[in-house]
C-alpha cells in the first residue's frame, strides 16, 4: 500500500527503513526519503504504521 502517493512511497519501504536500518521516528524517516514534502497527508499513516512496528518489536522482545 502506498503511504506517500506524491512521492510513491510504500509502506513496504517504511518497514524496510525500520528493521533494517532501525529508523524509528517520523524525523528519520524524513531524513532518508522526500516523504511529507508536498501534501503531508502521508505523515499520519506513517506515525501509525511506525507505532505498530514498535508494538512488534517490543512484543518479539518480550517472547
Amino acid at each position: 500500500m502506498y503511504v506517500c502517493l506524491c512521492h510513491g512511497i510504500s509502506d513496504k519501504k517504511i518497514k524496510k527503513l525500520a528493521f533494517e536500518q532501525g529508523v524509528t521516528d517520523i524525523q528519520g524517516i524524513r531524513r532518508i526519503t522526500p516523504l511529507g514534502s508536498q501534501c503531508g497527508k502521508c505523515i499520519r499513516p506513517t506515525k501509525e504504521l511506525l507505532n505498530e512496528i514498535s508494538t512488534i518489536a517490543m512484543f518479539k522482545q518480550a517472547s
